[in-house]
Formats: C-alpha cells, sequence, structure tokens
C-alpha cells in the first residue's frame, strides 16, 4: 500500500485557534486528517512497545510558529516517517499502527460508531446483507459475511474482501484489496459513488488450493460462482468446445467437474485489469496486464498496431516499486498542482531479469499499479510458504486466532449461477455466459502462439528470489 502526505490544511480548531492538519493519502485517496500532536502520539506509543532501535527518527517539536517552509518540511518528514512505519514488517502490522488509522480515519470522515446494514457482494451479483458496526475493520466484515453464509472458520482465510468499481458498461474494476487498517463501511461510503462497492473473492493464487475449498459445499458454490463470472467477463478464455462442455457440467450441476474443467483454460484464476500504459517494449505502449499464475500477463498494442503478448514471471522479478506524482488534470492549462486540480499518477515499476546478467526495469502507468503490486506480493508470499514447506492453510488459520466476530444473523445461502448462453457463432475465441451481472461484450485476446508474440525468451524461465519486496526500493 502506497503511503504518502501530499497536502496539508489550516484548520480551526474547538477554542477558534488554527492548527496543521496532514492529510494521509492511501494510494492516491484521502485515508485520513491528523494533527502532529497526534502522530507524535503514536510514535511515542510505538518506542513503548518496539523501543528506540526499531523505531525510525520523528520529526521534532518546536517551539514557536512554523513559518510556510518549515511546515512544508514537516510534511516531508512525516510523510517518510509514515512510509518507513508501514514498510516495515513488524511496526507496520502491529495492532498500535492500524488502530490508529482506522480511528483517525472514522474521525476524518465524521461517521460514529453504530450498527448499520453493508451490502457485500458475490461474484454472480448477489448481495449478502450483514449487520456490522461503522467501526468494524476489515477482518471483523469479513467474519460476519462468513456467518451468513455458513462458511466454516478454517476457509475464511482463504477470501477477500476487495473495493470495486462498477462501470457504466458493465466493466468491473478491482481497485484494491481492503486492509487491516480501514474500516470497510467508512472506506465504502466516504467515496459517495454507489458504483463503488465490496465484494468477496478468493485471496489465493495457487490452484491447488481449490481443494480445500471445493470440499465444503459453500466453498464450493463461491468458487462455482467467481469462475462463472470470471469466464462471462472474458477473464478466462473458452472456445466453443469448452464452451459446449461446460454447458454440459453446469446442466448437470457438476460444480467439481466444470471448475477442474474451468482450471485447464487460459487466465483460470487470473484478475484482469483495465486498459493502460507501459514503456516495453517501447515508450507509450497501450497494454492490458492480468495477474495470476505467478506472473503478470501483458497484451502489449504496439505504436504499429501490432499484437503481441507474453508474461513476466514474479521468480524472475528482482524487486518492484510503486510511486505517485500529482499531475495537473486535464483541464488545458499548466498551472502548478494544488489539491483541487491535480490527481494522482500511479506507477508500478520491477526490475525483470530478461536474460542472463541482462536485468531490465519495465514501468506500468495504471490507477491500479498498488492493486498490481499487492497481487505480485501475495505470489510470492505464496511461493515461499510452499518453498519453505509449509502450508497456507495452517498460515491462514493460525491468523484467524486474533479473535472472531460472534454474531447471530438469520443464514443466506449462496446461489448458483444461471446457465450458459449458446455460443456466438460469430466469435471463434472467445464466448460469453450468462449470469445475473449485467451483459459484457466481450473482446477476447487469441488463444494462439503465434509469431506475434514476444519472444518467450524474454519472459520466462526460473530465477532465485533475490529480495523480492513491494517496498524494496
Amino acid at each position: 500500500m502506497h503511503f504518502s502526505i501530499p497536502e496539508t490544511e489550516v484548520r480551526s480548531g474547538e477554542n477558534g485557534s488554527t492548527y496543521v492538519a496532514y492529510n494521509i493519502h492511501v494510494n492516491g485517496v484521502l485515508h485520513c486528517r491528523v494533527r502532529y500532536s497526534q502522530l507524535l502520539g503514536l510514535h511515542e506509543q510505538i518506542k513503548k512497545e518496539y523501543g528506540n532501535n526499531v523505531v525510525p527518527a520523528f520529526p521534532p517539536k518546536k517551539i514557536f510558529t512554523l513559518t510556510p517552509a518549515e511546515v512544508e518540511q514537516r510534511r516531508e518528514q512525516l510523510e517518510k516517517y509514515m512510509q518507513a512505519v508501514r514498510q516495515d514488517p513488524v511496526l507496520g502490522a502491529s495492532e498500535i499502527f492500524n488502530s490508529f488509522l482506522r480511528k483517525a480515519q472514522q474521525e476524518t470522515q465524521q461517521i460514529p460508531t453504530e450498527e448499520v446494514h453493508l451490502d457485500v457482494h458475490l461474484s454472480n451479483g448477489q448481495k449478502i446483507k450483514v449487520n456490522i458496526l461503522t467501526s468494524d475493520q476489515t477482518e471483523d466484515v469479513l467474519e460476519a459475511v462468513a456467518s451468513k453464509l455458513e462458511l466454516p472458520d478454517e476457509l475464511v482465510g482463504y477470501f477477500s474482501l476487495f473495493l470495486v468499481q462498477e462501470g457504466a458498461d458493465g466493466g468491473c474494476t478491482f481497485v484494491r484489496k481492503l486492509q487491516e487498517f480501514e474500516l470497510p463501511y467508512v472506506s465504502v461510503t466516504s467515496l459517495r459513488n454507489p458504483d463503488f462497492h465490496v465484494v468477496l473473492r478468493k485471496s489465493y493464487w495457487d490452484t491447488a488450493y481449490d481443494n480445500d475449498v471445493m470440499d465444503n459445499r459453500v466453498g464450493l458454490n463461491l468458487l462455482y460462482a467467481q469462475t462463472v463470472s470470471d469466464i462471462e467477463r472474458g477473464w478466462i478464455l473458452v472456445n466453443k468446445d469448452q464452451h459446449r462442455q461446460l454447458k454440459s457440467l453446469q446442466e448437470k450441476g457438476s460444480k467439481k467437474e466444470f471448475i477442474r474443467l474451468a482450471q485447464t483454460l487460459k487466465y483460470y484464476g487470473y484478475i484482469k485489469f483495465d486498459p493502460c500504459i507501459t514503456d516495453f517494449p517501447e515508450k507509450g505502449c497501450h497494454v492490458i496486464v492480468s495477474a495470476g499464475n505467478n506472473e503478470l500477463n501483458f497484451h502489449i498494442k504496439l505504436p504499429n498496431d501490432q499484437m503481441k503478448e507474453g508474461s513476466f514471471k514474479v521468480t524472475r522479478m528482482r524487486c518492484w516499486r510503486v510511486t505517485s506524482s500529482q499531475v495537473p488534470m486535464t483541464n488545458g492549462t499548466k498551472n502548478p498542482c494544488n489539491s483541487s486540480k491535480c490527481e494522482v499518477k500511479l506507477e508500478l515499476a520491477f526490475e525483470y531479469l530478461m536474460s542472463k546478467d541482462r536485468l531490465q526495469w519495465v514501468t506500468i502507468t495504471s490507477p491500479q499499479a498498488i492493486m498490481m503490486s499487492i497481487c505480485l506480493q501475495s505470489m510470492v508470499d505464496e511461493l515461499m510458504v510452499k518453498k519453505s514447506g509449509g502450508s497456507i492453510k495452517k498460515q491462514m488459520q493460525r491468523k484467524r486466532l486474533n479473535g472472531s466476530l460472534h454474531r447471530s444473523d438469520s443464514q443466506q445461502a449462496v446461489k448458483s449461477p444461471p446457465l450458459l448462453d449458446s455460443p456466438d457463432p460469430n466469435r471463434e475465441q472467445v464466448v460469453k455466459l450468462s449470469t445475473k451481472l449485467t451483459s459484457v461484450s466481450l473482446r477476447g485476446i487469441s488463444t494462439s502462439n503465434s509469431a506475434n508474440d514476444i519472444s518467450s525468451n524474454d519472459f520466462h524461465g526460473n530465477y532465485a528470489f533475490e529480495g523480492i519486496g513491494d517496498d524494496d526500493l
């Protein structure tokens, strides 16, 4: 997650005095507004718990009122401090840090603690209404949804909550995976846009874990609904013959066999991102990026309109970073940025082993750069667990021993998606499956490995893990 403090505000206190507020942004969106004294209090708590040697340097107090230059200097120092704390594997995951951010988020949005209903969407468009508190954190809401669905405790960790934006054309943009430092109800309502909602989706990449999920009725239905939805969106490619097989299995109610067939299809289990820009193989190329199977898949349109496709394996990425910058909004002017006339530009850059002894930086410019980075990190986490001989199932269960939410909501079963539509005779490579979601016009890419594909020598191979991480640079 990318933390920044891009601006400050002068605000009025309760007694009529003024103070400087520092606006903390996460992924380019305002998360909370805090005073220096609040951050100092957080620093003192962390220092008391973890000691001076662990905690990064904090900007000192000033006796006199700060000049504008000093406010700017302090803003930069506080931004570096917050980034350093978040990037530390111990401090960034601590309850001290996360609870501070949750409380600050709630206070900034001025949402009181009270019981509310929150709609959490499933992949097939079904809504699960859960009773929660506005102050409930992400794990609490996830457990409330699991309780409503009767999903066993040992399977809850296989799923996560995602913030998603629905497009006017029925498309779906994954904004981010909801984190432990935020309150889902506050995060959604503060956007003040009905196109944003929370979606439940599996949170692992290795298809071997599908077996654990499919052994349970609710887990099977959730995975089945997600698979049908991903084909409907065009995220999974299906030809006419495969479509006939899938339809036959669906008519028989053979959900496990349906999923097992889907596992053999191209892009099963991938998350597809909105069209964006890359500098590979040359600057200004339009690209559609998909994440899955321990890789980032690129479908690139070159300046000469030639189409190429290839994959960057996470095991060949030495490191990666996400950067943000404020750029003027497109309004015909070139005025300097301010909080009302700027938008955040996000970039994901990774250093890749193209061939023996040749590393190259590849950059993706996309509003979903953070989500791409989260995908990469979770792939690495899974690979490292497997490499050490551990079990992701046991890891998830240990994580969930921190506490659970006890509620007595009425139970609600997961509905199966409706049957497949007949294939479109005009579409050989990709066909659409019907669901209750708004119809999507699928423009799938060819599954062939033609000569136009980017050389596999540049894209595939095995490479030892070396400093892989979201915040290495």
